[in-house]
């Protein structure tokens, strides 16, 4: 293959990259390449030549004429970016749709990078020692079930779905508030860590229903991923000291 930047600047115009889902599997003149643009044919002659210096397309004579393929060696692993836009429509006639619910959702995204291991990361998730000291108020966690009191008095109940080590967490939760669930009905969130150098990258992805959700769900999880990344290494280790957070009030008294 040739240089990187010159197949990305070939790769980098929406005409040659459809001239390329073209000729994918089949051989085309120039001809009939062109005739599936609005544009003039040395136009797409001058594409050709760059796809051809960048290595990307072949050309073989046949009489006076060139026929032209993409060089799938050289775009392997590229083939699914070269689709035209039609890949994302709908095939007609499928009256099975009829027959089910289907809803998008908007999802809060948060992370973090922590320096401790995926393995060590994970554990402070599922071992209810660890996460109360990381966390800094008690953390149970039994059969899958896992509650715990923050310091101004909210009660946060949930169960793990499914628990994939070291990288996956599916979490069903809810949480009380002065008695009141806020915002009502448990809600799904998938917590994912993966190795960053000699760290770990912590991801969670939590359904929300509505924007006052989502705003609300972006603070809690910057809070509990801010905790997690300040306090995770010394919260791994038996020996440090970690006190418990003391309690205060969820909002300070007005001035």
């Amino acid at each position: 293959m040739q240089d990187i930047q010159q197949v990305m600047a070939a790769l980098a115009s929406p005409v040659r990259r459809e001239i390329l889902g073209l000729i994918w599997d089949r051989e085309l003149s120039a001809g009939e390449i062109a005739a599936a643009f609005p544009v003039s044919k040395p136009t797409i002659s001058q594409h050709l030549a760059v796809l051809r210096e960048a290595g990307l397309a072949a050309a073989t004579a046949v009489g006076t004429s060139r026929r032209y393929r993409a060089r799938q060696e050289a775009l392997r692993g590229l083939h699914g970016a070269l689709g035209s836009p039609i890949k994302w429509v709908n095939a007609t006639d499928a009256p099975e749709r009829a027959t089910s619910q289907v809803s998008t959702k908007p999802v809060v995204v948060a992370s973090t990078v922590v320096d401790t291991s995926q393995a060590t990361t994970f554990a402070a998730f599922t071992d209810p020692a660890v996460y109360s000291r990381w966390l800094g108020v008690p953390v149970t966690i039994s059969d899958g079930r896992f509650a715990c009191r923050l310091e101004w008095g909210t009660s946060v109940r949930g169960r793990y779905e499914l628990v994939c080590p070291p990288e996956l967490i599916v979490m069903r939760w809810d949480f009380d508030d002065d008695n009141l669930p806020v915002p009502g009905g448990e809600m799904t969130g998938y917590l994912r860590i993966r190795p960053r150098g000699p760290g770990a990258q912590v991801e969670v992805h939590q359904i929300v229903e509505t924007p006052a959700e989502a705003e609300f769900m972006e603070r809690a999880w910057a809070l509990v991923l801010g905790r997690l990344r300040s306090g995770v290494a010394r919260a791994s280790d038996p020996g440090a000291d970690m006190p418990s957070r003391p309690a205060r009030p969820k909002r300070p008294d007005p001035a």
